[in-house]
């Protein structure tokens, strides 16, 4: 494995304790955390979880998660995040999540970001099934995933409070072949 990944436009890379500005420029506003678990950050409360990226989470052949800072190749500007949680080793099953910064929206950077994270899921560490879920009225969200080629696989009804109301919440998922297959094969 090697990290920095890097695609054609992007570097994925670990987090260092430079970034939490960058970070919190995009975990502060109110759009992005509209569906996330936390409020808006304080720059405070991302040093807290820059600080936790930053550092390895498990041994490097089972880590529990892999958080990467998404820069551009060309500027080192960074523009979101990717998480690949390992939700269950004996399974295989593994998670993506991400957030980006709006200003950066609709270059398709978040689907460049997610496949590489995805690759690696597959390929490097062999996972047999990735999903990825978020509250339904994040169509952005959802849309990314639906571009990656994964299906809805639940579309769960007011099944929690979130932030004070009933959510909706879709999953999505793709098994390994099924990415191997989009992805021309590769292993």
């Amino acid at each position: 494995m090697t990290i920095p990944l890097e695609t054609e436009r992007l570097k994925l890379r670990a987090f260092s304790p430079e970034d939490v500005d960058a970070v919190h420029a995009y975990q502060g506003l109110t759009e992005v955390a509209r569906y996330q678990y936390w409020e808006p950050r304080s720059r405070d409360e991302v040093a807290m979880e820059v600080a936790k990226w930053a550092e390895p989470d498990g041994p490097p052949e089972a880590p529990a998660s892999m958080v990467f800072a998404v820069t551009l190749k060309s500027s080192g500007v960074l523009v979101g995040d990717m998480v690949l949680l390992f939700r269950d080793w004996d399974a295989r099953q593994g998670e993506i999540g991400f957030s980006f910064h709006p200003a950066h929206g609709g270059q398709g950077y978040a689907t460049e970001a997610a496949r590489a994270v995805m690759d690696l899921g597959f390929f490097h560490f062999n996972l047999h099934r990735i999903f990825g879920r978020c509250d339904a009225r994040n169509d952005r969200s959802w849309a990314l995933m639906q571009r990656l080629g994964m299906r809805r696989e639940a579309h769960f009804r007011e099944h929690a409070l979130f932030k004070g109301v009933w959510d909706e919440e879709f999953y999505y998922a793709i098994l390994q072949r099924e990415w191997a297959d989009l992805r021309g094969g590769a292993t």
